[in-house]
């Protein structure tokens, strides 16, 4: 289990934790999702030991990752957003030279790691330096560093970022496969659908503090349909007509209304009428990420 407790955490004059706290529970998958820039990553380098908070502590299954970082870090596998690797190391040679600082012995450490890298598909690759890894492969590679002292919890950071569709269904399969084995896994992502797919509860951060935390269920009795509008141009005028329909923002230079009260032949014909021209309508099922904007919308 991780628990996080009331952790800020400044740089310079820039608050970017301010008093985060929420727990990850025992076979439980919990999405991560905020802007960028809203302290998902400095939460996830805090909860690793990497990064001291101002105030606050971290707890991993019990252990705190201030007073007794050295057994706490035992129980986490983290895989950054960008993971930083010796870059003129075979991946199979610096795996075993890793496993030194897991405790495993040299004896095991080698079939450990070939284990590993075949489990991430980088069997094949094993013994190619890791600077002519891609994005892709380095990221696997990350997971299977995370592994190796078979932790019981996991942060995610940004996992998703660069990895091909086959690397993205590995690992929704491993997520689920942790959660069966009753390990906790916390990830961020920007592709929200994916939160969507694998998270059981979602954690929202915006400006540094926690703005809600919903179960899956629950994100889907809040959220609604909503239509896109694409036009000639986007004025307040537009605004103005369009909020007779429903709730109105601007997203990507189209206008997305919620939950919208008109059938979208009447919408459109009011448009043409007032002078605009339509590029494009759609109508878009509820989505995490609908309610996301509107959480951080009421939070402001």
């Amino acid at each position: 289990m991780i628990e996080i407790k009331g952790v800020s955490k400044s740089f310079g004059g820039v608050r970017a934790l301010d008093n985060v706290s929420f727990t990850v529970r025992d076979g439980e998958i919990v999405g991560y999702v905020g802007l960028n820039g809203a302290g998902k990553t400095t939460t996830m380098r805090i909860a690793v030991g990497v990064l001291y908070p101002d105030s606050g502590d971290v707890l991993i299954d019990g252990l705190s990752i201030i007073r007794d970082k050295r057994r706490a870090s035992m129980r986490v596998g983290w895989v950054p957003e960008s993971p930083v690797f010796e870059p003129d190391a075979r991946a199979l040679d610096y795996m075993v030279y890793l496993a030194g600082y897991y405790g495993v012995s040299s004896s095991d450490a080698r079939s450990m790691a070939r284990r590993l890298l075949e489990e991430v598909g980088l069997g094949d690759a094993m013994h190619r330096r890791l600077k002519e890894y891609s994005y892709g492969m380095r990221k696997r590679f990350a997971l299977a560093v995370s592994m190796m002292s078979n932790p019981s919890n996991y942060l995610f950071d940004e996992v998703l970022n660069g990895l091909d569709p086959q690397g993205i269904q590995f690992f929704r399969n491993l997520a689920v496969k942790l959660r069966g084995e009753g390990c906790t896994v916390l990830f961020s992502s920007h592709i929200l659908s994916e939160v969507e797919n694998l998270a059981d509860r979602v954690v929202f951060i915006h400006r540094g503090r926690i703005v809600g935390e919903m179960s899956m269920e629950e994100v889907r009795g809040m959220a609604t349909p909503s239509l896109l509008i694409k036009t000639d141009r986007v004025d307040e005028h537009l605004l103005e007509v369009l909020r007779a329909y429903g709730d109105v923002r601007v997203e990507g230079g189209a206008v997305i209304i919620g939950n919208p009260s008109g059938e979208s032949s009447e919408i459109v014909d009011r448009l043409v009428g007032e002078g605009y021209k339509v590029v494009e309508v759609r109508r878009r099922e509820a989505s995490l990420e609908e309610v996301f904007f509107r959480i951080i919308g009421e939070k402001g």
